[in-house]
């Protein structure tokens, strides 16, 4: 009763966006406490730190797929069977957490880097991990 009638298709019909959470209110309380400077700094930070972990993995000999420009960086390890075969050794050994994507069709491993509490201790760690679970995995 409270939404309004509509002749067409409406998103709200297809998705259940009209009871999603008030995310702006995120985006205003970083503001309010941060700063507009301030969250900015946060955001290259985050950006910085995932250049670097890109850059770890690279002088290791693991692909990485993306243009670390932002905040993800895309790594390859090798078919799917492989990239399962990693991701179940980097949530086993419990250093840090990414997931699984697909990048042009091939099975990949996305890390997003996002907290406002990452340091840059560890991202070398998170990577320095990466990279000795995936030698682990090779040989």
């Amino acid at each position: 009763a409270y939404l309004p009638d509509a002749d067409s298709l409406q998103p709200l019909d297809i998705t259940p966006e009209s009871s999603r959470r008030a995310r702006g209110i995120d985006v205003w309380a970083a503001l309010r406490s941060l700063g507009r400077e301030g969250l900015a700094n946060l955001i290259e930070r985050n950006c910085r730190q995932a250049r670097r972990f890109a850059e770890v993995l690279k002088r290791s000999g693991i692909d990485i797929l993306n243009d670390v420009c932002l905040n993800q960086v895309v790594a390859y390890v090798g078919d799917s069977d492989r990239t399962a075969a990693m991701l179940r050794a980097i949530e086993a050994d419990g250093t840090f957490w990414c997931g699984p994507t697909t990048w042009r069709g091939a099975s990949a491993i996305r890390v997003s880097v996002s907290s406002w509490a990452t340091t840059d201790d560890d991202i070398e760690v998170s990577a320095q991990t990466f990279t000795r679970l995936h030698a682990n995995l090779t040989t």
